[in-house]
């Protein structure tokens, strides 16, 4: 049983209608899952979406490079939603679809990795691990992405982490009937 619901149109608030027109009108063209969860308080997902269009869209990180650090997030959460939209993305983007499989899998991806793919990996699951990173990793992370790049990473990664707990909370289903990762 699922917890999350759709709020018809017809039944939406002036500002839930506004949002939702934000959020069609903006890169993402529609309103995904996560952005519907969080239309009760249309100020939060107002903001959240706005966060999320410029960290999904317009970093300084490649698409190869933000899809992983949302896999990482999505596999550390297990939400399930965002894994499988990412995954796709992910590959998509470049990512080596056996370290898609590898982090599906909980195996340790990085003999795969490219220099800038580890730096990435490493500071994303020893954020989420253990909320703080040591100096190497933060100093590999800067190396490889730049200072900018290192705190769009940061931001990233906690914007990601709000929308997994938002997909875990409101139980998101896997779309179309794929495949849910083991937990």
């Amino acid at each position: 049983m699922t917890r999350f619901k759709e709020i018809p149109a017809e039944t939406m608030s002036e500002a839930q209608r506004e949002v939702c027109a934000q959020l069609v009108a903006g890169k993402r063209g529609r309103v995904p899952p996560p952005f519907q969860a969080l239309l009760p308080s249309p100020t939060l997902c107002s903001r959240a979406q706005s966060l999320g269009e410029f960290l999904r869209y317009d970093t300084s990180l490649s698409p190869r490079l933000s899809e992983l650090a949302i896999l990482v997030t999505a596999r550390f959460w297990t939400a399930q939603y965002e894994w499988h939209v990412h995954a796709m993305m992910a590959e998509k983007g470049g990512l080596d679809p056996k370290i898609i499989a590898a982090i599906a899998e909980r195996r340790d991806p990085t003999p795969l990795m490219k220099d800038d793919e580890r730096a990435i990996y490493a500071f994303a699951r020893t954020l989420h691990q253990n909320h703080k990173v040591d100096d190497a990793t933060y100093a590999e992370a800067v190396k490889q992405l730049g200072e900018r790049g290192t705190v769009e990473l940061v931001g990233l990664l906690g914007y990601y982490t709000l929308i997994s707990m938002t997909l875990n909370t409101y139980e998101v289903p896997v779309p179309g009937g794929g495949k849910p990762l083991a937990d």
